[in-house]
């Protein structure tokens, strides 16, 4: 199969050397993912210079806030990532439910800016994409394909995004204000349950040499950089807590399936921790638990197949949300009367009201399988479960406006509010969950082999390696060989000593 973007040396020098020129001329220094993973290793010349630079504007040096250290302002850097601590006055459990918070990311306000990083800069760095002459096409049902654009624009590359035409109307006004080309947004059939359209349109793609296909669900340096980054930085989160209460136990982290990157700092964690890692998915499109199907308005986690980058073999629980309980919580957290209600008759704090706003859709899936499976593990106060958030509200103003108009057409009152916080968070429970045996994961696992083997043409001996744990210890050597091979490129463009 092709290796997906696993190549660990320089594969055509004259690519490579075209594109030095390039970032030479454009004045582009790529960060190495040790520094996106620990950002103040960043050299002082480029923090000084960065102060400039506005989060959201198409700088180059804005690759260099592609991390989880970005304050409230989104400009100034901070050691512990910005978190939420939810308590049980809006979780209903005991259990401490933590989220990192990925409205603080530069350019697309998401965490998927950093897997569309750890995609394209291997391939920039080995000489396996021309910026001069190559499309990136980032086909995604979510931010993946945002994070794409931003990544290539800031490369001076051209970037495609590929996604559903029924995905919420704020993602594609983003789109159209960052691509230099409006063909450059191709609309597939369907919404958030159609990735085998996306699949299709990018076989179309391919055709063309042209274009270099970075698909999220099959690209290892998505697994990688999340490992490396969201891992560590999901560890000082809880270290941070620990320092005052030394009583804490990190028992759980939590991500929805999607692409699968994210579950690969779970991987880290239980390392570190031992904690458990749990997968999730769409209620509506049960997969992993049930070989289901169907269609959900979860936008952003991807379903119908088992991403070829999922660790199956080290995931301990597999639960599933319903997008209704997404949808109407995302109301819930939004409305003034819902907000009204959460303070004054369920007292929850004011900084955790305030940051309601910075959990969109899948961030609320996320936040339900952590209490799900608290309840489950029968956790207690000195447990916590850690997730991330993985985008904001803001995303999603004309989906809650749809919900409204579908499922409270008398209006949202504290009824109202009452009812979807005792419906959705405070009744869950374990119910929809499986903790996986050997026999289970190995299901699950079995289940990615019609579409990566039989549609996708990956070699059975590749796709059956992935069941050992060892070759996922293997792949993470490639990280230190993509750091070394960043210094020398950026060596070579001598941007730097010009900053």
């Amino acid at each position: 199969m092709p290796t997906r973007g696993l190549e660990d040396h320089i594969v055509d020098h004259g690519i490579l050397d075209r594109t030095v020129r390039r970032f030479r001329d454009a004045g582009i220094v790529l960060p190495a993912i040790a520094e996106l993973a620990e950002p103040w290793k960043i050299p002082h010349r480029i923090q000084r210079a960065l102060a400039g630079v506005r989060p959201d504007e198409p700088h180059p040096l804005n690759l260099f806030r592609v991390h989880w250290h970005n304050g409230p302002d989104r400009t100034t850097q901070v050691p512990v990532p910005v978190f939420a601590d939810l308590p049980g006055e809006l979780t209903g459990v005991d259990a401490r439910i933590v989220v990192a918070i990925g409205d603080l990311f530069p350019m697309i306000r998401a965490h998927k800016v950093l897997a569309a990083y750890g995609c394209l800069a291997p391939r920039v760095i080995t000489g396996q994409f021309d910026p001069t002459a190559n499309r990136a096409i980032w086909p995604s049902t979510g931010n993946y394909c945002r994070g794409g654009v931003a990544i290539s624009r800031l490369m001076q590359c051209r970037g495609v995004a590929v996604l559903p035409e029924g995905m919420s109307r704020e993602r594609f006004a983003w789109l159209e204000d960052w691509v230099t080309d409006p063909g450059d947004i191709i609309k597939t059939p369907g919404t958030e349950s159609n990735v085998k359209e996306i699949y299709d349109k990018c076989a179309e793609l391919s055709r063309d040499p042209a274009n270099v296909i970075f698909n999220q669900f099959a690209e290892f340096g998505n697994h990688l950089i999340h490992y490396a980054c969201t891992g560590p930085a999901l560890a000082r989160v809880f270290e941070s807590m620990r320092a005052t209460d030394p009583a804490l136990r990190l028992r759980a982290f939590v991500s929805a399936s999607g692409s699968a990157g994210t579950l690969g700092a779970g991987d880290h964690l239980k390392d570190a921790y031992g904690a458990a890692i749990v997968a999730v998915e769409a209620l509506e499109c049960p997969t992993m638990l049930y070989n289901g199907f169907g269609e959900h308005n979860i936008q952003g986690i991807g379903d119908k197949h088992i991403p070829l980058i999922h660790n199956v073999m080290n995931t301990d629980i597999v639960t599933a949300v319903s997008d209704a309980a997404t949808d109407q919580l995302g109301v819930l957290f939004s409305a003034p009367a819902g907000l009204d209600y959460l303070r004054a008759r369920r007292k929850v704090p004011e900084p955790v009201l305030a940051a309601l706003p910075e959990f969109g859709l899948s961030s609320i899936c996320n936040i339900l399988a952590a209490v799900k499976t608290a309840k489950y593990l029968g956790l207690g106060s000195h447990d916590v479960v850690v997730t991330v958030a993985t985008d904001g509200a803001a995303m999603y103003g004309s989906e809650r406006e749809r919900v409204l108009a579908r499922d409270y057409p008398l209006g949202f009152g504290e009824a109202e509010a009452a009812e979807a916080l005792g419906r959705w968070m405070l009744a869950a429970g374990p119910d929809d969950l499986l903790e996986p045996g050997l026999r289970e994961r190995e299901r699950i696992f079995n289940l990615g082999y019609y579409t990566w083997v039989e549609q996708q043409g990956v070699s059975l001996a590749d796709f059956t390696a992935r069941r050992s744990q060892a070759h996922w210890v293997d792949l993470r050597q490639r990280l230190a060989s993509w750091d070394g091979l960043i210094e020398e490129f950026n060596t070579r463009t001598g941007v730097i000593e010009d900053l």
